[in-house]
């Protein structure tokens, strides 16, 4: 459905929530988006946040974080980088480093069919939890 987008109609709601995860880095759940996008909208329902958080990541101007954790979470950042997840306190941190760009040809070269692109999850102890 990429490409969509510009067929789209207009939403107050949905332009609240993508504005919202623009100013996180935390890679908020939808409850996270809801609790505070309430906070300017008392109207808009759970269920309104769910369906816009989904047709902004199908559309791509959002992507959709599946951590093995049950919850999706959601990152307003779509440039390929990668996630960092503590294993004991849960955070989800961007990492700064370079694209792995070897890993699809890697791939690709041991599947027969055709790899758009991946997804890297690194796990582990966040500074924070190692500090306490």
């Amino acid at each position: 459905m990429k490409g969509g987008a510009d067929i789209l109609k207009h939403s107050k709601q949905r332009d609240m929530i993508k504005a919202f995860l623009m100013t996180r880095k935390d890679h908020p759940t939808a409850d996270t988006v809801y609790m505070n996008v309430r906070q300017l909208n008392p109207n808009i329902s759970l269920g309104t946040v769910y369906r816009n958080l989904t047709l902004l990541a199908d559309i791509g101007e959002i992507q959709r974080l599946r951590l093995g954790d049950g919850v999706d979470h959601f990152d307003a950042d779509i440039s390929p980088h990668y996630h960092f997840i503590c294993s004991k306190c849960g955070s989800v941190i961007d990492l700064e480093m370079e694209e792995l760009t070897g890993i699809i040809d890697n791939a690709a070269a041991r599947f027969k069919g055709h790899i758009d692109g991946h997804m890297t999850y690194f796990y582990g102890t966040c500074v924070d939890c190692i500090e306490e």
